[in-house]
């Protein structure tokens, strides 16, 4: 069985950060994306669909931090499904997802949630699971640097500006 989810879309609203009693972060929104599309009768149409989505770990911090309502992003995970009773005893569910992988698209200074320092575009793994959570692999540590040589000047290069093809 393969239960894979892939989405862009526009956060519907702020995210909403919790933590466990554990000490693990949660983070819940939802996300709008639309589809278009042309009738039997040859007119385009616009499909709307809202999804529920959940983060955990570092991954909702992050969110929570960097994203506000209309942030554009990519979710990658799994469709789950939601059962619970309401305050009136009905039973009631709902489809959403659990991330593992998010995205976001938003450019720098695009969307006014970005404080300065933030990413412009990262990307976000989650475990699996989704009850723990691991860091993200550290980066390799850079080559050991040469030795810097003396500078020296480049030759100068002569070229009309009509030999250019563009």
């Amino acid at each position: 069985m393969f239960n894979k989810v892939i989405l862009i879309g526009n956060l519907t609203r702020d995210v909403e950060l919790r933590y466990l009693p554990s000490g693990q972060a949660l983070a819940k929104c939802g996300i709008a994306t639309n589809r278009r599309f042309k009738d039997a009768s040859g007119a385009q149409k616009d499909e709307t669909m809202f999804v529920d989505f959940t983060v955990w770990g570092r991954s909702a911090e992050v969110a929570n931090q960097y994203l506000r309502k209309g942030s554009r992003v990519l979710l990658e995970g799994r469709l789950v499904l939601e059962q619970w009773t309401d305050q009136s005893g009905q039973k009631r569910s709902k489809h959403s997802i659990t991330v593992e992988n998010l995205k976001m698209l938003d450019r720098k200074g695009e969307n006014e949630g970005y404080t300065q320092g933030a990413p412009a575009q990262s990307g976000y793994n989650q475990p699996q699971g989704g009850s723990s959570y691991s860091q993200p692999a550290p980066q390799s540590a850079p080559a050991q640097q040469p030795k810097q040589q003396p500078a020296q000047e480049l030759p100068s290069i002569d070229i009309d500006e009509d030999e250019i093809p563009f």
